[in-house]
């Protein structure tokens, strides 16, 4: 699922102790089976060198900065507002000169989860991401690096800025910087939740009905990808492995996914399983934004990855355990006053 996304499960690696226990779940029992598979957020400590806290400020700065794109209105936060918890509402992105991504925009939350980034896992790292994204012609449209660098040194006080976060560079103002600083931003994005209170101990963090769903997630094998500290964002996998998914998402034409990228046949129709981490909230869901309905999703889900036909309950239980994953938007999740530009100083 996605980080606006649904997931992608496969059926043949199921947990055996889960698989033990009784029809309905001891909370104890329950709460031991999810140690084994999911790990809490890990919030670190506010950094406490004056470089690393001037990189997360720069890249703060910089991920909501729409002068760096080619027609000035796109910024990194333009497809991922806070009120959609990071993610855009759309089923496709839109980006400079208002042109539609081929794929949905997951969520930045959490996204330092995930071992690689974009659907494809075209994207080594946070960094990789920010740093190409200047270029992309959909989301900045740059035609080089050094326009993209241009605009910003055209900003007098992203000299200072850029200095204090880089110290000793010569010219600090690149596009590596760049991506260094973003990515250092995006990774305080984390937003622990009621689930991660459950993990810790607290057994009465989750209602009675999402420990229902919990444990028909962990037994029906949905945890065999959708695990870790992500539930989900740890892996590549095929999009579709019992029953073809375009046919259960009603879309015409179906996105390859890492095959284009690879050029392997192998890969055809794989992609990076997504994170669920406030998926209750990011709704359209997939690669393709095709599944707008949470529920749905699930079942769809369960049908070509599983083979299961999902009942009603059995739907709405794993949907109130999603619902476990939501956490706030962090506090630091809000542009600053931007820098003036060279005429108005």
């Amino acid at each position: 699922m996605r980080s606006s996304s649904l997931f992608i499960v496969f059926p043949f690696v199921l947990f055996a102790a889960a698989t033990a226990r009784a029809e309905s779940p001891n909370a104890k029992a329950l709460l031991d089976d999810a140690k084994r598979i999911f790990q809490p957020i890990a919030v670190p400590a506010p950094a406490n060198d004056s470089v690393t806290a001037a990189r997360v400020e720069l890249g703060r700065r910089l991920f909501f900065e729409n002068r760096v794109s080619m027609d000035g209105n796109v910024s990194c936060g333009h497809c991922h507002p806070a009120d959609k918890q990071a993610s855009d509402g759309l089923p496709k992105a839109i980006g400079v000169f208002g042109k539609e991504n081929p794929r949905n925009a997951p969520s930045i939350f959490n996204a330092a989860l995930n071992f690689k980034q974009h659907w494809r896992g075209d994207r080594e790292s946070l960094e990789d991401q920010a740093e190409k994204s200047l270029l992309g012609p959909v989301s900045f449209g740059n035609p080089d690096q050094a326009t993209a660098m241009s605009k910003l040194k055209a900003i007098p006080a992203y000299a200072d800025a850029f200095a204090k976060a880089f110290p000793g560079d010569k010219d600090p103002i690149n596009s590596k910087n760049w991506g260094v600083a973003v990515g250092a931003f995006e990774r305080t994005l984390l937003t622990p939740s009621k689930f991660d209170a459950f993990l810790a101990g607290d057994v009465s963090a989750l209602s009675k009905q999402q420990q229902a769903g919990l444990h028909k997630f962990i037994d029906l094998g949905c945890a065999s990808c959708h695990n870790g500290a992500g539930v989900g964002g740890n892996s590549f996998q095929k999009f579709g492995v019992v029953s073809d998914y375009w046919k259960e998402t009603g879309v015409a034409t179906p996105d390859k996914g890492r095959a284009d990228v690879t050029k392997n046949d192998a890969d055809l129709y794989v992609f990076k399983v997504s994170s669920l981490r406030n998926v209750a909230k990011t709704a359209p869901y997939f690669h393709d934004g095709s599944v707008d309905d949470l529920s749905k999703a699930v079942k769809i889900m369960g049908k070509t990855q599983l083979g299961q036909d999902l009942s009603d309950k059995d739907s709405a239980d794993i949907v109130a355990f999603l619902g476990a994953l939501n956490g706030p938007v962090p506090a630091n999740y809000a542009p600053l006053e931007p820098f003036p530009d060279a005429e108005a100083k």
